[in-house]
């Protein structure tokens, strides 16, 4: 037995009266001009009784089967709201099915009566009428509404509603044009789609123009004095997305995206408009600087990094840190049987354990252990606590300018940190060990760079010797960790600005950090001991480029609000950073994740390293300006940068 709300209950009462009353409508109107005005057996002036009770019996049936077609097609359970083209069909099917039995029934029935004979012409006529009505009473007030569209074009400006280009005109574009219409209090308003594909050149999508002037977007929105871009279009490459998105930053107006369409549906795009999609809907969104760095979405095989994960102790050093802190999450994820969130800062830890525990309640088992990489006791009485199989090391400093200033320090903690840690996972029988690098260990010209060069080593160096799968992952920088570009960026324009730019050319290579961390685990999973992996990081990004689209998306312009200022490339920097050597370049291997590539493992003397480690010990400790003339006797291409 079928339940409906009395509001639900009442539509459907009021369709089925409209429905008996269209049914009637149409076979006396068509009765009507097909006999002129007269039914046959009425001998016009005589008693038409007859000839009309045969008519009213006829119509009686009608609605009968009318409500019985309607109801068997469903069509009293529809919400008409989002009726499409799929409801005008099964509409075509009702009435022809419905005029079809009354023709049965008229032939079965009322042609024993030879004065009165309803035809097939006549049958057709009311069913065509019947047709037409039924439609525009479940359509009609949408066709209404599409008037009121044309004269928002008029009326946009002067109502104050914002004026909008859509770009893209598929099946996304087509969402975000019919949410934007189907609002009953509307603040925007279509004005134009533009699209790629030259066969929708002048075409209409629900009235709205579609012109192929992809290429054109600076100046239609001058042309049609646009307030707001949506950018609803699935580029199949990422230099067309990239360029989409390059001419939106070059215009006045606000930039909003919507997710792939293979993450949202048409009623989805409905939603993100109009505020109510579906649960799952995700919502249209303000274009963010991630979107300009024009990242392929990261796909992770889940089972290779669970195989290593799942119901192993693991240890993450520097785990308070915004690397350390993402691959805690992560890895929380995939079930370990306890999680060790080692750092010398307690604070970041003690709020990372609290927010895991709320995500993941009794499932997870975490322990802060405070201390320093640098420490060797500490260190032990961790491992021997409890012997971890997994062991990540973020720990480090990673301020380059900052530790060209305090290179001892750099190599304290960077180093000999790394190597204390190194040997405690070779003593203690961790089954893998995953070293966190970074691009400026190619060809470094910092010591910070220089200090990450070494720790490639070192792990390359332990590994000919231990059963410990020892491996390294190499890559740019992350958005949004502490230290990065961005935050000081938000802070200068907090500030009234400048925003401080070293060189016009510099540029990087740029990862959100839940990407990173998401192929650092990825890597960690492929098993091969002494080899960097590397991450490809996609193309490098100008910063000054990144500093004038930061300061579009926060609503000002450069030079008349914000101005960009060049300060000079600052000590160890260099105006472009490379993720492998030429001869890693010449060796580099495939792996099976397209986004990772390996390096093949380098040979060192461990004699002489040893000796080279003891003279940079003694120069970072005792004697501090000898401590390049060390670094570069372990690393012989460091060099400083040349920042002319």
């Amino acid at each position: 037995m079928f339940r409906y709300s009395k509001d639900r209950l009442g539509k459907i009462i009021l369709y089925m009266a409209t429905d008996g009353a269209m049914i009637t409508l149409s076979l006396a109107v068509a009765t009507s001009l097909w006999f002129e005005g007269t039914v046959p057996g009425s001998h016009a002036l005589g008693a038409p009784e007859g000839a009309w009770t045969l008519f009213g019996v006829l119509a009686g049936a009608a609605v009968a089967v009318c409500f019985a077609v309607s109801w068997a097609f469903r069509l009293y359970n529809n919400l008409w709201k989002y009726a499409s083209i799929d409801e005008v069909f099964k509409i075509f099917l009702a009435t022809v099915i419905t005029f079809l039995l009354i023709y049965a029934f008229n032939l079965a029935v009322l042609e024993e009566n030879r004065e009165v004979i309803f035809t097939r012409r006549l049958f057709f006529l009311a069913w065509l009428m019947f047709f037409v009505m039924y439609t525009f009473s479940r359509f009609g007030y949408r066709a209404v509404k599409r008037v009121f569209v044309y004269v928002g074009h008029v009326m946009s400006s002067k109502a104050g509603m914002r004026r909008v280009m859509v770009v893209g005109a598929g099946f996304a574009g087509y969402g975000v044009v019919r949410g934007m219409l189907s609002q009953t209090i509307r603040d925007k308003i279509p004005v134009i789609i533009v699209d790629d594909d030259a066969s929708k050149n002048n075409t209409n999508i629900m009235g709205v123009r579609v012109l192929s002037q992809i290429d054109r977007i600076t100046e239609l929105c001058e042309k049609f004095r646009i307030d707001e871009i949506i950018i609803a279009k699935n580029a199949e490459r990422e230099e067309d997305l990239r360029g989409i998105i390059s001419q939106c930053t070059l215009t006045d107006c606000s930039v909003k995206i919507l997710p792939p369409i293979s993450d949202i549906t048409g009623d989805g795009a409905i939603g993100a408009i109009a505020g109510k999609g579906a649960a799952n809907a995700p919502m249209l969104r303000d274009l963010n600087i991630s979107d300009l760095l024009f990242r392929e979405e990261v796909t992770l095989d889940v089972k290779t990094i669970r195989d290593y994960l799942a119901g192993r102790v693991v240890m993450v050093t520097g785990g308070g840190g915004s690397i350390g802190s993402e691959l805690c999450r992560q890895i929380t994820a995939f079930g370990p049987e306890r999680l060790i969130i080692f750092d010398n800062y307690e604070h970041n830890a003690f709020m990372l354990k609290h927010e895991l525990i709320r995500r993941f309640g009794d499932k997870i088992r975490v322990s802060i252990r405070i201390g320093s990489v640098q420490d060797i006791g500490r260190l032990d009485q961790v491992f021997a606590e409890f012997e971890p199989h997994v062991i990540f090391h973020a720990a480090a400093h990673k301020h380059g300018p900052l530790m060209e200033e305090n290179p001892g320090e750099a190599v304290k903690n960077n180093v000999f940190g790394a190597q204390n840690v190194l040997e405690a996972a070779h003593r203690f029988g961790a089954q893998k060990f995953v070293l966190l690098s970074t691009d400026k260990a190619v060809n470094p010209t910092s010591v910070m760079g220089t200090t990450k060069r070494i720790t490639e080593i070192l792990m390359q160096d332990i590994a000919r010797v231990s059963n410990t799968k020892f491996m390294a992952v190499r890559f740019g920088n992350v958005l949004g960790s502490m230290g990065s570009i961005l935050p000081l960026f938000q802070e200068q324009i907090e500030a009234g600005g400048p925003l401080t730019v070293t060189h016009r050319d510099i540029e990087r290579y740029f990862m959100t950090i839940p990407e990173a961390v998401g192929l650092v685990l990825q890597a960690a999973s492929l098993g091969k001991t002494g080899r960097i992996f590397v991450l490809d990081m996609g193309s490098p990004v100008k910063i000054d480029d990144l500093a004038r689209n930061f300061v579009k998306l926060s609503g000002l312009r450069v030079g008349s609000d914000i101005e960009i200022a060049y300060t000079g490339l600052r000590p160890g920097e260099k105006l472009t950073e490379e993720l492998f050597t030429e001869e890693e370049r010449v060796g580099m291997q495939m792996t099976f994740h397209k986004k990772i590539f390996m390096t093949k493992p380098s040979e060192h003397d461990s004699a002489r390293l040893k000796a080279d480690m003891e003279r940079l010990l003694e120069a970072a400790t005792k004697r501090p300006d000898d401590l390049h003339a060390a670094l570069k006797q372990i690393v012989p291409n460091f060099k400083e940068a040349d920042n002319s």
